[in-house]
């Protein structure tokens, strides 16, 4: 019986094997003169990803999302489909948007002014890092969905490729910290480097810190390491 192993992407091994031979000759990895690709900061407004069971719940046996909008990262997109997320004493956020497509677990991300206003003592988690935090009832066209777990406020990280990864000499799991200019300007400090060939360069936070130094397309944003 055979198998295929699948072979990591050419610019991977690239990197990997420059970084052997320098590091054999006792040089430093020569750094490009200019970044591989621009970097993008988005604002992460309150949402939710969800199981395909999930979604039957909360829509109706059979139920697919419907993608809204396509989002930065590749195959990601804001689905049409909002449901009600209900807190503790029964405090609500209504048309909270669902993320696509479905994952293998379900989770909530909320500012830390959302949690508040739903009275929940929310942990900040990367995400998929759900284990001990609170839990939710959801409630959709079809029904509800009772959370175990699952609601957290998502850690500020970045999405990066290997090429990115390089240039600016950090890995999977280092943190960096991003400087915003504007009349707002402030530095965020903690900002997790997570390192996939798929991604493309964008940096996610949250509302509140998007408020905080008034984020705008043109705000100039600088990635120190």
């Amino acid at each position: 019986m055979s198998s295929t192993v699948a072979m990591p992407p050419r610019a991977v091994i690239e990197h990997l094997v420059r970084q052997i031979v320098y590091r054999r000759l006792g040089k430093p990895l020569p750094k490009p003169a200019a970044a591989p690709h621009p970097l993008v900061v988005n604002i992460s407004a309150r949402h939710c990803h969800l199981t395909q069971a999930a979604v039957e719940a909360l829509f109706g046996k059979g139920h697919q999302l419907t993608p809204k909008k396509m989002l930065y990262q590749d195959g990601q997109f804001a689905a049409e489909e909002t449901i009600t997320l209900i807190g503790p004493r029964s405090r609500v956020i209504s048309n909270l948007r669902i993320l696509g497509p479905c994952r293998s677990l379900n989770q909530v991300e909320l500012a830390y002014t959302d949690a508040i206003a739903l009275g929940f003592e929310i942990p900040m988690r990367l995400s998929g890092s759900i284990e001990g935090t609170p839990g939710a009832m959801l409630m959709g066209p079809a029904g509800f969905f009772e959370m175990k777990q699952g609601v957290i406020r998502a850690e500020r990280h970045l999405h990066m490729h290997p090429d990115d990864a390089a240039y600016y000499g950090v890995k999977k799991g280092d943190y960096l910290k991003l400087k915003i200019g504007g009349p707002c300007g402030l530095t965020l400090e903690r900002i997790l480097a997570r390192v996939d060939p798929s991604f493309k360069l964008e940096l996610h936070i949250d509302t509140d810190e998007g408020n905080a130094c008034n984020l705008q397309s043109d705000t100039p944003c600088e990635l120190i390491v």
